[in-house]
């Protein structure tokens, strides 16, 4: 196992992914939490997660967290980043000989307003090194499926980022290159935001116009903020910012995008989250951008709406209504 891939989190991209890397790299351990999930995986090779998948039959699956990362020269963390910081308290790695780490989260942790990358390097004491975080259109489903996905991979040291993106392009799963952490992160994470605001839009019956006014202005938002924290511009025309933010908007397979749709019906946030069967980042992560434009001083007015929806009892269609009556305004980014 000294050059082994461990998969840590056992929802539908971890699944995905240890299925497709256990299609083409050998070896590959997929770790869940509960015994019982475990086992059962084991036996029948399939989950509920992912109706369809049969995983490979060389992909074992383990529930010792610290065995299998002892084990690893690269582990993929594909764990909802509220969850992330207690999963990663439960082992440690080596500072000084670390494996690498790519994550695969798209969210910012309420509680601190931390990135994937900088919970990492505070709980592990990860060098920056060692770090890729992973974004881009890629719903599990499709990507179980083998359906073409590309993704981009980014760090701060290109030969780490360069070990991931050789690593992970395999089958059907394109992997290309970013030097901007901050950017990509931040534009996988606030994307999910947006998608709410898809869900309504769609659970009110508006049209494609209110749509491609939502998917722009709602970019523009991202890019404010993303350069405010240190973010390139340009990230945000890529796959972790248009390419993600689209996708995410308008696929089915959008937990967000459901969330959005249902609180337009009337239902309660609570309500919602309860039947989910995977967590819906953007609900978290908008408190997090709230805070973060507070401090930056940066206008996210869909943003804000999102929030007011989501934690303030707002109606839906109240707040299209105020967004549209807003002070006109130049059409800057």
């Amino acid at each position: 196992m000294a050059d082994g891939i461990v998969v840590v989190g056992g929802g539908g991209f971890g699944l995905a992914m240890a299925h497709l890397l256990g299609q083409a790299v050998r070896p590959v351990s997929l770790w869940l939490r509960n015994e019982d999930t475990a086992e059962r995986l084991l036996r029948t090779r399939q989950s509920p997660r992912l109706a369809g998948l049969t995983l490979e039959p060389d992909v074992s699956v383990v529930t010792d967290l610290q065995t299998a990362l002892d084990a690893a020269r690269l582990v993929i963390l594909a764990v909802p980043t509220q969850y992330l910081r207690g999963t990663i308290a439960d082992a440690a790695i080596d500072p000084s000989n670390p494996p690498l780490v790519a994550n695969l989260a798209k969210g910012i942790e309420t509680s601190t307003a931390m990135r994937c990358s900088d919970l990492l390097f505070e709980v592990w004491r990860l060098p920056a090194q060692s770090f890729v975080a992973i974004s881009g259109p890629s719903h599990a489903e499709e990507l179980a499926a083998a359906m073409p996905t590309a993704v981009v991979a980014a760090g701060v040291y290109p030969p780490a980022v360069t070990a991931v993106q050789e690593r992970l392009s395999v089958g059907s799963l394109r992997v290309y290159q970013s030097n901007d952490l901050i950017g990509v992160e931040l534009g996988g994470a606030l994307k999910n935001i947006i998608a709410i605001a898809a869900g309504i839009v769609d659970g009110l019956g508006l049209g494609d116009n209110t749509l491609g006014a939502l998917l722009t202005r709602g970019l523009a938002e991202i890019s404010r903020l993303g350069q405010a924290l240190g973010a390139r511009p340009e990230t945000f025309a890529g796959l972790s910012g248009i390419g993600d933010l689209v996708t995410t908007c308008v696929s089915r397979h959008s937990r967000n995008r459901e969330v959005g749709r249902r609180l337009a019906a009337g239902q309660r946030l609570d309500e919602i989250l309860g039947s989910l069967d995977a967590v819906a980042e953007g609900v978290p992560t908008c408190r997090a951008a709230v805070q973060l434009a507070g401090e930056q001083e940066i206008e996210m007015p869909i943003t804000q709406m999102v929030y007011a929806i989501l934690f303030e009892g707002k109606r839906p269609a109240e707040a299209v209504a105020e967004l549209m009556s807003r002070r006109l305004k130049a059409e800057v980014w």
